[in-house]
């Protein structure tokens, strides 16, 4: 009988030690086990089951962590799913390295106005951000690390004296 005890008894704990493990449920379909040590504004830092080193996730990388102590669920971000060039608006520009951490790399993507262009305002700058987008938008890439962003005006742009917006970005996909 003590061995029966004892056996359920230690049954009982290793699966109360098993249920501390935190989840990180990524958008490609993989689950990270782990512990959560904090959540950042645009990043998670984590360590992996049995480790103690901290890592880092990009939150756009990540649908929601299942913390196991409590049993919570986090919703971290939704899904963005971008099917073709008809989704360009739903590509985000990102301009930090960190928050493309746990994303997969694609390649690059390049907007930009033409060369005898005479803006007003900011319409120079909006066109080439929409071109960005629609290169990543056909690439298959939800988002963009902006890499480059230039504007020239007048003779530094062309012999014309117009202006021109240049964009150029890596795009990454889940």
């Amino acid at each position: 009988m003590k061995k029966i005890i004892f056996a359920a008894i230690l049954m009982l704990s290793s699966a109360l030690t098993f249920a501390q493990v935190d989840k990180i449920y990524k958008h490609n379909g993989e689950v990270v086990d782990g512990k959560v040590v904090r959540v950042e504004e645009y990043t998670v830092v984590f360590k992996y089951d049995g480790e103690d080193a901290e890592n880092t996730i990009g939150k756009y990388a990540i649908e929601k962590v299942v913390y196991g102590k409590s049993g919570r669920v986090e919703e971290v971000s939704e899904k963005i799913v971008v099917n073709g060039k008809d989704d360009w608006e739903k590509v985000v520009i990102l301009e930090e390295k960190s928050y493309i951490a746990g994303l997969k790399k694609g390649e690059e993507v390049r907007g930009k106005t033409g060369l005898i262009n005479y803006h007003t305002g900011n319409t120079g700058d909006k066109k080439a951000e929409k071109k960005l987008k629609i290169a990543a938008a056909e690439a298959g890439c939800p988002f963009i690390l902006m890499t480059a962003d230039k504007s020239t005006v007048g003779a530094s742009s062309n012999s014309l004296g117009g202006s021109q917006n240049i964009k150029k970005g890596i795009g990454y996909k889940y």
